[in-house]
Formats: C-alpha cells, structure tokens, sequence
C-alpha cells in the first residue's frame, strides 16, 4: 500500500485547511495528518484524497468530508483508553482516528458488504478494534457503559438505547435530522436523569436507517 512523500505532504495541507475552518483540537488534527485517506478511496478518487470532500464508497454509503470527521472528533473529547461506540464503521476513516486517538473502539455496521471490506482492510494498515455486523440504533449492549459515543450517519431521533448505553459523565455525538440535512447534536450525560443537548451546525448524512420508526 503506498503511502509517499507527496501523500504525507497533501495530508499536511489538509491539516492547515482544518484548522483554517476552525479545527483547535492538535491531537485530532496531528491524528488526521498520519491516516492514509487515500488509501480508503475508490482508485477513482485518488487525486481528490485530500481535499475537503465527501466521496462515495460501496453499498451506497459516502467517507465523509475530513472537516466533519474532524469536528465530530472535537466534540467527542475522546482521552486514551476511553471506550468509544461508533455507529457506522463506513469506510473505516473515523475509526481510524479514533484509534490514533488511543482508544478503545467498538465499531458496528449495518451494511454487510461494509462490515466486510473494511474488518479485512484495517488491520492491515495496523488499526484493529472490535468489529460488529448489526443494528446500531440499538448500540451494543453487552460492552456498555461507553465513554463516549459517535454516530456517522443522519439518524431521525437519538435513539434512546444508545443514551442508555453512554456512561455518567460521557458524551455522544449524533447528527439528527431528515434524510437532507441533520444538526449535529452533542449530548452530555450529566446523571442518569439529566442529559443536556446542545444543537450545533447543519450537516448532511446517508441515513443510519432509513424508514426507522421510534
């Protein structure tokens, strides 16, 4: 897998890009400037790698903008060996920030061709995680309480099994919305009665499910 001087040079531009935007977080953008992205794309889009874009990936699914990777990564405030639920492993790009970021990933994913490809192709680029095949409205019950939670697809509620799941004290990134444009939603779970939402900037997702009723 070749991953050159001109690859790493591109990665640091984007760096510079991010923090343009408004990306503070070092680690989040020092993590960014290590990952091959390139190597998660569709040869189609190899000279595009670095730019700050979405692309499409298999089953119908996209990577998504490395800004948004980024901003929900922020938000989460993830700290080394925190354990972290993220639902939609996709293309496997913000699962491997997150284990740059030295946690402890449980990852699950609805799409099976996803859940596939992507098990097979990280390790080999050296993340390793767990990796589930299932529902991620429903989280993974067996592995909760999590530090932190991420969700990386529009959902049309915050599922209430995934709040259930997220640790007094931890935090939970979700975007929410209609299938064109989500908010993104951070949720702080202060006891296990009070859960503060604070509603930030407009985003646009595939959708976790689609025609998921609450």
């Amino acid at each position: 897998m070749n991953d050159n001087f001109r690859h790493q040079g591109l990665r640091l531009k984007l760096v510079e890009l991010l923090r343009n935007k408004g990306i503070a977080n070092d680690k989040v953008l020092m993590a960014i400037s290590k990952i091959p992205r390139h190597l998660f794309l569709d040869k189609a889009f190899l000279d595009f790698a670095y730019q700050d874009k979405a692309f499409p990936i298999a089953a119908g699914q996209t990577i998504s903008h490395p800004y948004t990777v980024a901003y929900q990564t922020e938000l989460l405030e993830v700290k080394p060996h925190e354990k972290v639920l993220e639902v939609g492993t996709g293309s496997g790009y913000q699962t491997a920030l997150l284990l740059e970021l030295k946690a402890q990933v449980f990852t699950i994913e609805r799409q099976k061709e996803l859940y596939q490809k992507t098990k097979s192709f990280l390790p080999k680029l050296g993340y390793h995680c767990m990796f589930f095949y299932g529902d991620g409205y429903k989280g993974l019950t067996n592995f909760a309480p999590f530090d932190k939670i991420i969700v990386t697809a529009g959902a049309p509620f915050v599922p209430e099994d995934l709040v259930k799941q997220l640790k007094v004290g931890g935090r939970m990134v979700i975007p929410v919305g209609d299938l064109d444009k989500q908010k993104m939603i951070l949720i702080t779970k202060k006891s296990e009665d009070d859960i503060e939402q604070r509603v930030l900037g407009d985003f646009s997702f595939v959708p976790l499910l689609p025609k998921k009723s609450q």
